[in-house]
């Protein structure tokens, strides 16, 4: 593990996108899956990219997992990457399977790759088969693009039950050229990834070999996509994948390299973005909620705390209804199995100092209640174990979301 610092010679690209690193072009078509809006995407790249993916731990992945699985076990390499939505394809046995197969086939045919160069991905409802002519023709009409049009096709394409497409892209200099890495997300409910439905793409064109690309996807979703919360739900088919294309020039990274932790500072920079943008968009979330533990015995021990806290579905009604109810906090780091001294712990909503060594502070409960009225809320919590540190990010619970959830598949 490589304790990753903020690196200020990352640049954000305000209209960055997944197309914006050298060689990458998307499409993104409504194919009829769904009522309105697109459905059916794809990530290309004009030469083979060194590839890493990670996925839900669930037992039962979807079927779209295996065959992304079957393509990266052949070289590590991907050219594109086919997502539809609306149809999760999980739970749907040989025929899913199949199904899952035959559209990393068409894909491929339509881009005139093999085979193997293909992954895909699907979200959605979970036991449905998919809708397969309505793919085979929305494939026929996927024609990638480097356009910034083309990248929020995409974007839309992969969506379900969120309100905004997720994006983010940063550029740094190595070996003195220009590496660009760009990321699109979604998610929005069932997300308490283990690494929901929660899907991630990145693209870089800085030159890396697969190992080392997986050494460094591994390390940051545990530190960004795996310390989001909404529900605390895994879904079947969480995926995350990173291809790298090897087009900026750059000497082929590895932890050997003198920039190493520049990119490694990229892809926390680009997955934790992503990961606040899915937390903020939850379903029903009116709040975006971070939660920061300093002090475990452990980095370990501290996310989990972190993460223990924000998914708390009484620390999140609190925080949606503007309750300063520390005790719900505190409830949470207490049942979250770490070492704690119960004498030794400090408390902050905000500013605002609630608890400090563990005994009630002199705040002011009107201005606390204030804070909690804003759109995004940091807790702090302080164990005074150790140098242990950890965040998680999450959302509040609101009203809507049972309404959203009770009514998903009508």
């Amino acid at each position: 593990m490589y304790a990753v610092k903020e690196s200020t010679h990352i640049k954000v690209l305000q209209q960055g996108s997944i197309v914006s690193p050298k060689g990458f072009a998307a499409a993104g078509v409504h194919a009829g899956l769904r009522q309105s809006r697109n459905d059916l995407g794809v990530i290309f790249s004009e030469v083979p990219a060194e590839s890493a993916a990670v996925y839900t731990t669930s037992h039962f992945q979807a079927a779209p997992i295996k065959v992304t699985q079957d393509s990266l076990a052949v070289e590590n390499k991907l050219q594109a990457i086919l997502v539809n939505s609306a149809c999760a394809n999980a739970c749907t046995g040989k025929r899913g399977l199949a199904d899952a197969f035959q559209t990393r086939q068409w894909m491929a045919e339509q881009l005139n790759i093999p085979e193997h160069f293909v992954a895909v991905s699907s979200t959605g409802v979970i036991g449905e088969y998919l809708q397969m002519d309505k793919i085979e023709a929305g494939i026929a009409n996927l024609h990638p693009s480097s356009e910034a049009a083309a990248a929020e096709q995409f974007e839309t394409a992969i969506l379900t039950t969120d309100l905004a497409t997720k994006k983010w892209a940063v550029e740094a200099t190595i070996d003195g050229k220009t590496v660009t890495m760009g990321g699109a997300a979604k998610g929005s409910g069932m997300i308490n990834p283990n690494m929901a439905t929660m899907l991630a793409y990145v693209t870089t064109d800085a030159a890396i070999a697969s190992e080392h690309l997986h050494t460094a996807l591994s390390e940051i979703t545990d530190k960004t996509f795996n310390q989001i919360t909404v529900d605390g739900d895994t879904s079947t088919n969480d995926t995350v994948v990173v291809m790298a294309n090897g087009l900026a020039g750059n000497t082929p990274l590895s932890p050997e390299h003198p920039e190493w932790m520049t990119f490694l500072s990229m892809l926390k920079e680009v997955g934790e973005q992503l990961a606040k943008k899915i937390a903020r968009d939850g379903e029903g979330a009116t709040k975006l909620v971070e939660v920061e533990v300093l002090g475990a015995v452990s980095d370990e021990e501290a996310k989990k705390a972190a993460k223990e806290v924000v998914g708390s579905n009484l620390v999140k009604t609190a925080v949606y209804g503007a309750d300063a109810n520390w005790g719900r906090i505190i409830s949470a780091v207490g049942y979250s199995d770490i070492e704690v001294n119960p004498e030794t712990i400090d408390i902050s909503i905000g500013d605002h100092a609630i608890l400090v060594q563990s005994e009630v502070a002199d705040y002011i409960e009107e201005d606390v209640m204030s804070y909690l009225k804003e759109e995004e809320i940091k807790i702090t919590v302080h164990l005074h174990m150790g140098s242990g540190y950890g965040v998680a990010w999450g959302c509040d619970l609101s009203y809507d979301y049972i309404k959203i959830n009770a009514s998903y598949r009508t």
